[in-house]
């Protein structure tokens, strides 16, 4: 089960980076993203049903559920941004507008690895700190609405998604 696990990890590690290389400007596969959920979901239940990973395996599991977080975090925030509000996309002002809180992609990966970081260290109370820097730094940028809608939209989508995975390897902690 252990390695059905990181298998699953891996899968999702890998395939977050492929949607990633594909980039927000172009339209995400939806079925790619629910498959990214997927893996991460059979491999929590694979994860849960082992009775601990040792060594290796558990190092290996910490180190795919953080790539996998940083890597596959941006499809599914980018699907979920585009669920909440499909009739935005490539509007002026809407949440797919490149204009709007620019450099999000990148601040998104960061925030992902802090928030996997933070909770595998064991210190939950990490995720206040990074999400106060991150609101305090997009404060300005806020008062448009449709930033206001995609910051908190992406951020729950990404942090999330990071703190699934993080989940996944604290699973197989066991």
């Amino acid at each position: 089960m252990t390695v059905a696990a990181l298998v699953l990890l891996a899968v999702a590690a890998l395939a977050g980076s492929v949607l990633t290389v594909r980039g927000e400007r172009r339209p995400i596969v939806t079925g790619g993203a629910v498959a990214l959920v997927g893996a991460l979901a059979v491999a929590a239940a694979f994860a849960w049903a082992e009775d601990g990973a040792a060594g290796a395996a558990l190092q290996a599991g910490v180190v795919l559920a953080v790539l996998a977080a940083v890597t596959g975090g941006s499809p599914v925030a980018t699907a979920v941004l585009h669920a909440a509000d499909p009739a935005a996309a490539g509007v002026s002002g809407g949440p797919q507008d490149p204009d709007i809180l620019r450099g999000g992609a990148w601040i998104g990966v960061l925030e992902r690895a802090a928030i996997a970081g933070t909770l595998l260290a064991g210190w939950p109370e990490g995720l206040a700190v990074i999400l106060a820097v991150k609101g305090l730094g997009r404060f300005s940028e806020l008062r448009a609405p449709a930033a206001a809608e995609r910051f908190i939209v992406g951020t729950l989508a990404s942090g999330l998604w990071a703190a699934s995975c993080a989940g996944v390897a604290v699973l197989l902690r066991g």
